[in-house]
């Protein structure tokens, strides 16, 4: 388990050469100062940024396969999951959807900032983002699971992975399904507390 910023910046050094781990320095300097002007993450999480925020998004990796197609990021907010996943996978196509107006200039502006050129920012409700087909869907802190799943479906295939990073809720959101897409899913255990789970799954999921 992660307990302190020094070892968060050790396992990020597992995925990241200097020039990843100097843009993410930046975007701790940026997220920051966005913090005071919008409140994009919580002020606690702030003192601890790089295990709260980069590697409870980074840890996803080790979930996906090394060939992925593209990745969707919904409800993206701060950027995370995405913005970390698209630095440390550049050569994945990596789309943040994100309604807010405040949030589309932040991530517009973090994706500038951090260099990424495999990111793209789709600023609209999920509702109305065209229908493509995803080889990785994720979302952190966007909706209950069964509503995710209602929301995301028509990005999905047969091969589609999911992965979906949850609190102490996580198991509890899986035995709510119906058993159709409970055999779907599993829990794994959070690198960055106790109590978290990630949602990980594989394969399409039917419109409800």
């Amino acid at each position: 388990m992660i307990a302190d910023e020094k070892q968060a910046k050790a396992y990020l050094r597992e995925y990241a050469d200097d020039s990843a781990m100097s843009r993410l320095s930046k975007l701790e300097v940026a997220l920051r100062e966005e913090n005071d002007a919008q409140n994009l993450v919580s002020n606690n999480s702030l003192h601890e940024m790089w295990k709260r925020h980069f590697v409870d998004s980074a840890q996803l990796l080790k979930h996906l396969p090394v060939q992925i197609g593209s990745i969707l990021d919904l409800g993206s907010g701060a950027g995370f999951p995405g913005l970390i996943i698209a630095l440390l996978r550049p050569e994945t196509p990596v789309t943040l959807v994100e309604s807010r107006a405040k949030r589309i200039e932040w991530l517009k502006y973090a994706v500038q900032l951090m260099e990424l050129k495999n990111c793209a920012v789709e600023g609209a409700r999920v509702e109305l983002v065209g229908t493509h087909p995803y080889g990785v869907i994720t979302a952190r802190a966007f909706a209950p699971l069964l509503k995710l799943l209602k929301l995301s479906a028509r990005f999905s295939t047969s091969e589609t992975v999911w992965v979906l990073p949850k609190g102490k809720s996580a198991a509890q959101e899986i035995r709510n399904l119906p058993p159709r897409l409970r055999r779907m899913f599993h829990v794994e255990q959070s690198v960055t507390s106790d109590d978290a789970g990630i949602i990980v799954g594989k394969g399409k999921v039917e419109r409800a």
